[in-house]
């Protein structure tokens, strides 16, 4: 009996591990694909022991593979190292190449990169796409740019409001970044960064044409920092041609991306408006019995919730004109027309989205009530 007992235990825990490593999850990210473009969701700012992180790089892989990210990058600090005394590795490649071993029986695409740490006025910024993170340790800053951009590396510069680079919590654009942008050596800037949403690095982007990201910039466990208190990782949404590196390299220099966490998105117009457009689906829309009220159905086919104002000319009839549509859940809008319409414009404000510092923009959709 006592041997029946252990080797029970011992097939549930094996069983445990193996369903821990098929990395499935009840909290998966997903959104949809726009006109033209793939819709693939990454997250390009993290951190293992290989810098200042607490974790191995492969379950830096297997948190992705659960959250059903498309692309992760793992950004180790280039000039601060606190764990060499117990894990010295002089090559700096070290953490993209064990990451990339943990996935190549998957489908998760690993982005090689480093996090450029330096005082300020160069601060804190990512190079991703890189050949070869050793070549960027050199000591002058010019020159360690200016190699990021020789190996073909988008840059974007990280957490611009944290306090070490900005005392007063604002923003400060450099003579140096500035500088950097005109050379092209300096692609795109942090608007959210471990949930922390900056309008301020938002107009920045806009007004500098600088890509919009979304990060963890994780050094500790997802689960522990998002999951556990009931949010989702930030993300960039990258609308690529294919599910591919050099793809989603090409939209990174395009400038197509949405920031995200959890209701919050923001990003540029012409990609946000198609994005939250196609999360929301009209399921039916008939009018009440022998009435002027028109019943729509919409659902929320995204994973995460989404938040809108009525910006039609009509009310509703039984509800609030602000109202939450729960990820993968259906609501019932019930507008008053007055008269029966052979079609109608949905137009709802998402007041979860900003396509411009405290802008939200108008969502449409057409719906034709004819037989």
């Amino acid at each position: 009996m006592r041997l029946y007992f252990v080797l029970s235990i011992s097939l549930c825990y094996l069983g445990l591990n193996a369903q821990d490593h098929a990395h499935k999850s009840t909290r998966a990210l997903s959104f949809p694909d726009i006109p033209g473009y793939k819709t693939l969701t990454t997250d390009l700012h993290q951190h293992t022991v290989f810098s200042d992180g607490e974790v191995w790089p492969s379950i830096r892989v297997q948190e992705a593979l659960r959250d059903n990210l498309d692309a992760i990058s793992l950004t180790e600090h280039l000039e601060y190292q606190p764990h060499l005394a117990d894990i010295p590795h002089p090559d700096r490649n070290r953490a993209y190449q064990l990451a990339l071993q943990e996935a190549k029986d998957h489908e998760l695409l690993i982005i090689p990169g480093s996090e450029i740490t330096r005082r300020p006025p160069a601060g804190h910024s990512n190079a991703i796409f890189i050949t070869d993170a050793n070549a960027l340790m050199v000591k002058d800053s010019v020159k360690q740019f200016a190699t990021a951009k020789n190996q073909g590396a988008f840059v974007f510069w990280n957490h611009p409001s944290w306090y070490a680079q900005s005392p007063t919590g604002t923003p400060i654009l450099s003579d140096f970044q500035k500088a950097r942008i005109e050379n092209g050596e300096l692609h795109g800037i942090e608007v959210i960064n471990d949930g922390l949403y900056e309008a301020e690095s938002f107009a920045l982007a806009l007004d500098y044409n600088l890509t919009i990201m979304g990060t963890s910039d994780i050094h500790g466990l997802i689960d522990w920092q998002f999951l556990e208190k009931g949010q989702a990782r930030p993300v960039t949404l990258v609308f690529a041609k294919e599910r591919t590196v050099p793809s989603i390299k090409e939209a990174l220099f395009a400038g197509r991306t949405v920031a995200v966490y959890n209701e919050l998105f923001v990003g540029r117009s012409q990609y946000l408006i198609p994005l939250l457009k196609e999360s929301i689906q009209i399921e039916s829309a008939s009018y009440f019995k022998e009435t002027a009220i028109l019943s729509v159905m919409i659902k929320n086919v995204s994973s995460n919730s989404l938040l809108f104002e009525n910006n039609m000319k009509y009310t509703f009839y039984n509800s609030s004109p602000v109202f939450e549509v729960k990820a993968g859940a259906q609501k019932l809008l019930q507008i008053k027309t007055m008269d029966k319409l052979a079609r109608i414009d949905l137009k709802l404000k998402a007041l979860g989205a900003y396509e411009a510092p405290g802008k939200h923009p108008i969502i449409t959709w057409e719906i034709n009530l004819e037989d």
